[in-house]
């Protein structure tokens, strides 16, 4: 299923090629449409279609402005406009095709047949790792996802014995001995595990509360099952025993 963006200021013209591109075929979804230059590009940062397809004449901001201010740009650009003299410009700022208004079907369609060989070509870490953010948030069992080192790694979360804060870094201690150093601050990191199973405990740690072995309570320390004694700070005493 291709997910495209549709950029218009005409509401007409706009309809018109939403129409064009549901009946065309059932592979082709609009998940978003503009008459705002401005509101696309804001939808634009947040989110990364397939493809878009834009018009060039547009009030305040037309479509080559509009690619310049593009910041994300990991998809394919299909300009969309009733004037002939654009087209050298649109392949200058790199759209994938240029279709006429008003739009013909066969060159829809080959249209659509140059994205899909487009995406397939270009199939990007981003698209990668979008995919992957997607599936595991859909997943029965969800792990918790840590970027890290240029890789994605997925954990379950009783694999996690403690996090510890290093500044601007954390590292993440497994059951297996295994060391996992994220340039992420202890705060950041805490907002990933999930709160029914993880404490932060001090300033410096965060703690798998599953993984409690002891609780030294004349010491201020708590031991876990891999005998690594963690301090429990005052102020974090009283809420602690509350969750225990």
């Amino acid at each position: 299923m291709l997910e495209a963006v549709i950029v218009d200021d005409e509401i007409k013209a706009l309809q018109s090629l939403s129409w064009e591109l549901t009946n065309l075929s059932d592979e082709v979804d609009i998940i978003a449409s503009f008459t705002d230059a401005r509101e696309a590009l804001d939808y634009l940062e947040k989110n990364t279609p397939d493809c878009l397809f834009l018009d060039i004449e547009m009030p305040a901001m037309d479509g080559f402005q509009f690619i310049k201010n593009l910041k994300n740009k990991d998809f394919p650009v299909v300009i969309t406009t009733a004037y002939n003299q654009y087209a050298l410009q649109a392949l200058k700022n790199e759209a994938i095709d240029y279709l006429l208004k008003p739009i013909d079907t066969d060159d829809l369609e080959e249209t659509i047949a140059k994205i899909k060989k487009f995406n397939a070509k270009n199939l990007t870490v981003e698209r990668l790792e979008k995919i992957l953010l997607n599936f595991n948030s859909e997943s029965q069992s969800k792990k918790i996802t840590i970027n890290t080192d240029g890789k994605l790694v997925f954990l379950n979360s009783e694999d996690i014995l403690y996090a510890e804060s290093d500044g601007n870094y954390s590292t993440i201690f497994l059951t297996d001995g295994q060391k996992i150093l994220l340039t992420k601050k202890l705060k950041e990191v805490n907002a990933l595990l999930p709160e029914n199973s993880f404490f932060r405990i001090h300033n410096s740690y965060i703690i798998n509360l599953n993984k409690i072995k002891e609780f030294l309570k004349t010491d201020g320390y708590v031991v876990l099952e891999s005998n690594h004694k963690i301090p429990v700070s005052r102020q974090k005493k009283s809420d602690f025993l509350d969750m225990l």
